[in-house]
């Protein structure tokens, strides 16, 4: 089970356990011990002496590595968690294989006979997992020794603790916040502003006149594309994201398909996939956002109401701190990767730092078309120095964060990262309400609700990226994605912090 459950948004606040007060990292946070205990190269460190180290890294360079770290210091991470280590191998950049590769089978075969020796374990005693598509593996170290001889070994790419899931999260102290940007279940009622109401009976969200969402309607609605969405799964609660997806005016025979990647267990190697039901609320609201029915219920409507979903879930909630989570994740992407039906992958999940067998399984799925939109991030002013969060800091995804509606120019809501990283914008909060974010459907039948920060703005992004791609039904990704561009605010005049600015949905369609 997941040792932690940090119910923020899209992602995250950098401010860990080893920080007991309210301001900003300073260096007399990081003590001469640490410093220290880094020259006993084979000193076995503690989970607060671990995160001390990843605090100073943030402060020192605004980034962490596994590869910068001592070897004692990854032994520590790996032992702590569960003792398991992420290895990937091959070349530079050859993070999968689509067909059998002696070479690659050689290299895999090579890391786990020399994790064999080093434990003195036999091929049936060692845990390890391998992946049939990624050149990655999971396998069981416990020693010193083994971590010191797999960073020596050639042709390893990275080395990762990925079982280390110590490093806490801090919750915000805002309610609103936390509805709008994590797991909730609870639904509310909508304010008679934040909405009109648009035949046949549904709710038109109040974001969506900002980025010309009606308008586009006349001109294509999302019918022949279909969106795949990995986060906490679709709930088995709301039938209009189920057995009425084709309710009111959306077409009848459009399809919600609904998986699980995602293991709830304490033990890494465990096969035990817990189900594609959200138990979280946010990939239910992220559904929503991107493509809800143009019902007659009184319930909101989602950008491209007649577009096709196949939702993984493939964590418990927004933040990739757990192994589990971040297989399930990578798994999703290799599906999703796959299917010759979906052409965009919406994701309003993410970490600090990158995590090597999910950036494998994102360059998977980019390599085989895949329009991929990634959450900016989720934070609060103690931790808004730092730029936008894995997988959306990677070339291959494109990074999304959300705007307030304030009328002299952008500006960040709330709990939303900024950043020379970031493509497109979304109006997603009444500026200086942080509760007045987007209108969506609720966890359970009947209800609406909100929802916040950049991980709304990311599955709003997707659906419109569906409404041009249904237009467009013969275009590349490039060519999506250069209209939406062009189209954008900021076109001809890029911000730093907010890219292309605020999409233009209509005017992409055209």
């Amino acid at each position: 089970m997941k040792r932690s459950k940090m119910y923020l948004a899209g992602a995250i606040l950098l401010v860990t356990l080893s920080c007991t007060n309210e301001e900003e990292l300073t260096p007399t946070d990081f003590t001469e011990d640490i410093t220290i205990d880094l020259q006993q190269s084979s000193k076995f460190l503690s989970i607060d002496e671990i995160n001390k180290i990843i605090d100073k890294s943030f402060y020192e360079k605004k980034s962490f590595s596994w590869d910068d770290v001592a070897t004692n210091v990854l032994w520590s991470a790996a032992v702590h968690g569960g003792n398991m280590i992420t290895i990937g191998y091959g070349k530079k950049n050859e993070s999968f294989h689509e067909e059998k590769n002696s070479r690659i089978s050689s290299i895999q075969n090579e890391f786990i006979q020399l994790v064999q020796e080093k434990e003195g374990k036999t091929k049936s005693t060692l845990k390890v997992k391998s992946d049939d598509v990624l050149n990655v593996i999971d396998v069981e170290v416990t020693l010193l020794e083994t971590v010191r001889e797999l960073r020596a070994t050639q042709n390893l790419r990275y080395l990762e603790p990925n079982g280390y899931s110590f490093y806490q999260l801090k919750q915000e102290k805002s309610a609103s916040q936390q509805r709008s940007a994590g797991c909730d279940t609870n639904g509310q009622a909508l304010n008679n502003n934040d909405y009109r109401s648009i035949s046949p009976g549904a709710k038109l969200p109040w974001t969506f006149d900002y980025h010309n969402i009606e308008s586009a309607w006349s001109q294509s609605t999302g019918k022949g594309v279909t969106i795949g969405i990995i986060d906490t799964g679709l709930s088995p609660n709301q039938p209009l994201l189920g057995s009425n997806f084709g309710d009111g005016a959306s077409i009848n025979n459009r399809t919600v398909e609904k998986y699980g990647t995602y293991i709830d267990s304490a033990w890494w190697w465990s096969n035990n996939i817990d189900g594609p039901n959200d138990q979280c609320g946010h990939g239910t609201s992220m559904a929503s956002a991107a493509v809800a029915p143009r019902n007659n219920d009184g319930l909101p409507v989602g950008v491209a109401y007649d577009a096709n979903l196949v939702m993984y879930r493939g964590t418990a909630d927004v933040v990739l701190d757990d192994y589990h989570e971040r297989k399930g994740v990578s798994n999703a992407l290799k599906a999703l990767a796959n299917r010759s039906d979906v052409k965009i992958i919406s994701m309003s999940i993410g970490y600090p730092w990158g995590i090597g067998n999910v950036e494998d399984a994102v360059k998977y799925a980019y390599s085989k078309g895949k329009l991929i939109f990634a959450a900016g991030g989720t934070s609060t002013s103690l931790t808004n120095w730092y730029p936008v969060i894995f997988p959306a800091s990677m070339s291959e995804a494109i990074a999304v964060t959300g705007i307030t509606d304030y009328n002299g120019g952008y500006r960040k809501c709330d709990i939303c990262h900024d950043g020379n990283e970031i493509e497109f914008t979304i109006v997603m909060e009444r500026d200086g309400d942080d509760s007045r974010n987007s209108p969506v459907l609720g966890f359970n039948n009947g209800q609406s609700d909100y929802v916040g920060g950049s991980s709304v703005a990311t599955a709003t992004t997707a659906g419109i990226a569906a409404l041009v791609w249904s237009k467009y039904p013969s275009w590349s990704r490039a060519q999506v994605l250069n209209k939406m561009r062009s189209t954008s605010d900021l076109y001809g005049n890029t911000s730093s912090n907010y890219g292309y600015g605020n999409l233009d949905a209509s005017a992409a369609v055209q």
